[in-house]
């Protein structure tokens, strides 16, 4: 069974203690650990959230970061540029609604373990107890409680070097979260981009590069329906 679902550690664990037997307030229904996709390059490191369609992972999440050791940060960002394998962050326990534009105690940094691979799926943790530094939050979307279907596949741009991201928006249920590199001319618009959605199907890179203006599509770095069914 997914960790996520059941693991409590570190000071996720110690604040759900320390809400026993006190008023409803303390109840932290996004409390958990919540995996990320790390991708990033030259221009900066980003995080993007595993969803699911339940608490407490029900928010689309993507973040900038940077890694509070320079030499590690600086590490990751040659050898993720312009790669497309994928690595994951195993983040300690923590509100997910700290993460929310509004909230009044906002999360500026984590500790977490950076895996080569899905941290859930046979990864191989490479750095562990790194501290994770939330520069930014570029998207936070609670994910939708009833049945709702999209006919279009939206995509945010992330970064704006000359390689830049697009991660699909989670606007469906169910739907599925993918991330996608590509390389662009520097100075291009960076808005977001709609192609035809068909199911739960991939969306193919060809599509992408057209809305694009011929971009350079490097591959997906994620690509998941089955925790969003």
């Amino acid at each position: 069974m997914n960790g996520r679902r059941l693991v409590l550690r570190g000071v996720g664990a110690v604040a759900l203690l320390a809400c026993v037997g006190r008023a409803a307030a303390c109840i932290k229904p996004h409390l958990g650990q919540h995996g990320m996709v790390l991708f990033g390059g030259a221009d900066g490191l980003y995080a993007s959230h595993l969803p699911m369609l339940h608490a407490p992972h029900d928010r689309q999440v993507i973040l900038q970061i940077r890694l509070a050791d320079m030499a590690l940060d600086a590490a990751l960002r040659r050898r993720l540029d312009g790669k497309t394998a994928l690595w994951t962050i195993a983040p300690e326990n923590f509100d997910l609604d700290r993460l929310a534009p509004d909230s009044d105690d906002p999360l500026r940094a984590f500790k977490a373990d950076l895996v080569q691979g899905h941290f859930e799926r046979g990864g191989t943790t490479r750095h562990t107890a790194a501290t994770v530094l939330v520069e930014k939050v570029l998207a936070f979307r609670p994910l939708l409680s009833v049945f709702a279907a999209s006919a279009t596949a939206r995509y945010l741009q992330v970064g704006g070097g000359g390689t830049r991201f697009l991660v699909k928006q989670i606007d469906s249920r169910p739907d599925f979260d993918h991330i996608v590199a590509f390389r662009t001319r520097p100075g291009a618009p960076a808005d977001p981009v709609e192609v035809p959605k068909k199911a739960l199907e991939q969306t193919p890179a060809a599509a992408l590069a057209r809305q694009l203006g011929g971009a350079r599509v490097l591959g997906t770095i994620y690509f998941d329906k089955a925790d969003l069914a």
